[in-house]
């Protein structure tokens, strides 16, 4: 009797989040449990390092695209250029901050928990924005209520 061999089921490169795949719930699974834990430390830490890779990147980038172009036109593409890569760092440098914040939440066992209500945040919620602090309903009525304050 042949035995049947069990098929790995590929990931599509899409679901990966920042390179992991995403996290299989068991059944009765108890939440923010060690394997849940190091899943979202794995996410952070990835997120961090890609991040820290783009800075580099755009470190060389600056160091090789220092030219002076005698055309005006070419030079104030290269400013804007310059301009709009800087602006996306400075971003990508607060979020490395918050990442950092939230790599200690997990350290500390703080993390997957809702600020405002102590609810459990979710894990898809936080495979979809792992630095999430608020449940699905307090980020909503958050949202909501900054609206109506504009």
């Amino acid at each position: 009797m042949a035995t049947k061999k069990a098929a790995k089921k590929e990931v599509n490169p899409d679901q990966l989040i920042h390179g992991i795949e995403p996290y299989k719930e068991k059944a009765r699974e108890k939440y923010m449990n060690p394997n849940q834990v190091d899943h979202f430390r794995d996410i952070l830490i990835a997120w961090k390092t890609n991040l820290l890779d783009e800075v580099s990147r755009t470190i060389n980038l600056m160091q090789d695209e220092n030219i002076n172009h005698p055309d005006p036109n070419d030079r104030a593409s290269q400013e804007t250029d310059m301009s709009l890569e800087l602006r996306n760092r400075d971003r990508e440098r607060k979020l490395l901050k918050k990442i950092d914040q939230t790599i200690a939440r997990v350290d500390s066992d703080d993390y997957g928990w809702c600020d405002r209500c102590g609810i459990e945040i979710g894990i898809r919620r936080l495979e979809a924005r792992p630095t999430a602090e608020l449940c699905v309903d307090c980020k909503t009525l958050n949202e909501i209520k900054e609206r109506q304050m504009i």
